[in-house]
């Protein structure tokens, strides 16, 4: 595998350095020349952290709006699922407008004529390191008017599938004032799920052969009002008060083929389980400029709710009616969270020094019936972050070097868990050529188990097979090297990188013998570490120099390994990959996404990702804009799971969604914009921690 990695990394390479010299550089320093210089061509400039685009006069006259101008980043998608702007490269993606955090509605509320330029960070700054793997600042014109709104609407003919949104933006003066809501509805009752548990147990073999049909869905609303107000050169102030509404349910019906060495029997079967919650949040948001070098921001979020998730399952023998298992859980979860962050930044003749301090708490009190019986326990997840970084440039050198200092303190009934790390990291960038860039980055951070992981509840999967959580995990420890070289011209925009990853106290999830219920329990442990180190290829080539014809792709060899508690290695390789295939002409847009699914680690499991073949087509015609599209075209989604052979019980799963195969959808929508909003250069952004549903 290494030497795998190795050759098609200097064969990319070769082919890059190869490729025609274009002195696309984009001056970023003043709005005046951006104006000008994107009339004229489409431009690129990489620095040691960010890209920086400008757009060409056809695709700004060709956008309905600033979203469509992301998707031609050559790191950028469209998901026509969810229809929002994802990284072909995975994780999470964190979107800006002006350095204000923003929805994918206040993204389509921004008009293509009003964007200066897009900041692409694939090395986050610190203030947002610790929130997502991939920010992107969208930089934009104000005046002191205006007023947008619009709405679309998607949804599939034979099936339970809506994506539905509205917005409108209002700009008087140094006010502005915004309204959202999105719909996000999912109703399926043809999904088909194939489990085998088979296993050893007092000496005797079992096997559970479960075919489940399940009628499942969720739907997801978010309602959010901003005000903002803007004294240029003084003072911003925003409130945002936002609501997520969320519900889910799962009713499956099955057969079982239950065996006990040579003894069989058939059993029947039913799994219901939902959850929901409503999250009324508040972020308040503050920066004051002090003197010309100086600015002080701070930024509070706060919410409170309740999630209420219940699962009932049971299953008997059909001929006798015997019960084999009978599980009911009904968890109440009452959950409080802040965040507050206070960030201080000083410009400097040769750099900038950004410093703050951020704190995280939440609390969950938590009133649980399951397997185990009645329980009250709360637990309390406390972070705080000190970070300072100075950035710098010396001709063709750039360099940002950080420090930090984080606490993880994590209180339960069970254990408490209080923990502080150092936490620097480097960047360190060279430009080769104009239109040529070499990146290295390291990073150390920790990072704590999530609440499901750390839950003391318990629920049946199959006979004798349970799942708990494990209250006693500690922090993981994150140890990341990258080196990436950059190549771009008018045809070619391409990145090859060398990634390595060392995980201390890697958090694993793998089957142990069940000594208080009997059987197997499916449960966490920090394994000794965790390596995970391949080549990255992305990138973008466009055959005609234009949006006629965008190929895009990702291609990730990747070795990864995992030491468990007792030592025992386990190791997988795979060729992770991506294909896009779009087309723009006047009006028309169309594009093709495909991939092959593969199998990555995860815990004691090898999981393959969502499959893709889907084909979607846009019409533009002055404020309408026609879509349709058909997904998973000829197939179900699907995925798998499958235990590894180190594991003390052998499993698989198959899971297809039939609802979704060959999925035919239609979609239309109306923008409108008049003038332009006042947006703020916020410098925090920050949210509260996800529901507790295990």
């Amino acid at each position: 595998m290494k030497k795998t990695i190795y050759t098609i990394f200097f064969l990319c390479g070769v082919f890059a350095f190869a490729q025609e010299k274009k002195n696309d550089t984009a001056d970023v320093a003043a709005t005046k020349d951006i104006q000008e210089v994107i009339l004229k061509s489409q431009r690129k400039k990489q620095f040691a952290d960010k890209a920086v685009y400008t757009f060409d006069k056809e695709a700004l006259e060709r956008a309905r709006y600033a979203k469509d101008l992301l998707r031609t980043l050559p790191e950028l998608q469209l998901d026509p699922v969810s229809n929002t702007i994802t990284s072909t490269k995975g994780g999470t993606t964190l979107f800006l407008i002006n350095g204000i955090e923003a929805t994918d509605m206040q993204i389509r509320s921004v008009a293509p004529s009003e964007v200066v330029k897009v900041e692409y960070y694939d090395i986050p700054p610190a203030r947002w390191a610790t929130r997502a793997d991939t920010v992107v600042n969208i930089l934009t014109r104000s005046t002191e008017t205006g007023y947008v709104f619009g709405a679309d609407v998607s949804t599939a003919l034979n099936t339970g599938f809506v994506n539905g949104s509205a917005y409108a933006n209002y700009t008087k003066g140094k006010n502005n004032f915004g309204l959202e809501y999105s719909l996000n509805l999912r109703d399926y009752d043809d999904r088909r799920v194939n489990s085998i548990y088979d296993y050893q147990l007092n000496g005797k073999h079992y096997r559970s052969d479960e075919n489940r049909k399940d009628h499942f869905g969720y739907t997801f609303q978010n309602v959010a009002l901003r005000y903002t107000r803007l004294v240029p050169d003084n003072y911003a102030f925003q409130a945002k008060l936002n609501m997520d509404i969320f519900s889910r349910f799962s009713k499956g019906v099955g057969q079982s083929t239950f065996s006990e060495d040579d003894l069989k029997e058939e059993h029947a079967m039913f799994k219901n389980n939902g959850s929901d919650y409503v999250i009324p949040k508040l972020d308040l948001y503050y920066s004051k400029k002090i003197g010309e070098k100086d600015e002080l921001s701070i930024n509070v979020v706060g919410s409170h709710y309740t999630t209420n998730t219940s699962e009932t399952a049971k299953e008997w023998i059909v001929g006798s009616g015997l019960s084999v298992y009978d599980n009911d859980m009904v968890l109440k979860a009452k959950q409080t969270s802040l965040v507050g962050e206070l960030a201080h930044t000083h410009d400097f003749k040769v750099g900038k020094l950004s410093s703050g301090y951020r704190i995280s708490r939440s609390s969950i009190s938590n009133d649980l019936n399951n397997l185990a019986g009645y329980s009250q326990y709360s637990v309390n997840y406390l972070e705080q972050y000190f970070y300072t970084e100075f950035a710098g440039k010396v001709d063709k050198f750039s360099y940002r070097i950080g420090a930090g200092l984080t606490n993880i303190h994590n209180k339960s009934a069970e254990n408490t868990f209080d923990e502080w790390t150092f936490t620097p990291k480097v960047i360190l960038a060279y430009q080769i050529k104009n239109n040529q860039n070499l990146r290295f980055t390291a990073s150390y951070n920790p990072v704590s188990p999530w609440s499901n992981a750390l839950s003391s509840n318990v629920v049946q999967l199959a006979p004798n097979i349970v799942q708990r959580g494990n209250p006693f995990l500690e922090s993981q420890q994150i140890f990341s090297n990258n080196l990436t070289y950059s190549f771009n011209n008018k045809y070619f925009d391409f990145n090859a990188g060398l990634f390595y990853r060392y995980t201390n106290r890697v958090i694993n999830q793998y089957y142990v013998q069940d000594d208080i219920l009997g059987g197997y329990a499916l449960t966490y442990e920090n394994g000794k570490n965790g390596q995970r180190y391949g080549v990255q290829l992305t990138g973008s080539y466009k055959p005609f120099g234009n949006n006629l014809l965008v190929v895009k792709a990702v291609i990730t060899p990747t070795s990864e390994t995992v030491r468990t508690s007792t030592g025992a290695l386990i190791k997988n390789d795979y060729l992770g990959n991506y294909f896009s295939l779009s087309s723009e002409y006047k009006s028309f847009s169309i594009q093709y996404q495909f991939n092959i699914p593969v199998y990555s680690l995860s815990g004691a499991f090898l999981n393959t990702n969502e499959n893709q073949n889907n084909i979607f087509v846009s019409y533009k015609r002055k404020n309408w804009t026609f879509s349709t599209g058909m997904y998973w075209i000829g197939m179900p989604s699907e995925y798998k799971t499958k235990s590894l052979p180190e594991s003390l019980v052998d499993y698989k799963v198959h899971t297809q969604i039939m609802n979704n195969k060959s999925m035919f959808v239609l979609g239309l929508s109306y923008d409108f914009s008049k003038g332009k909003k006042t947006e703020i250069q916020r410098k925090l952004n920050n949210e509260t921690a996800p529901a507790a549903t295990f």
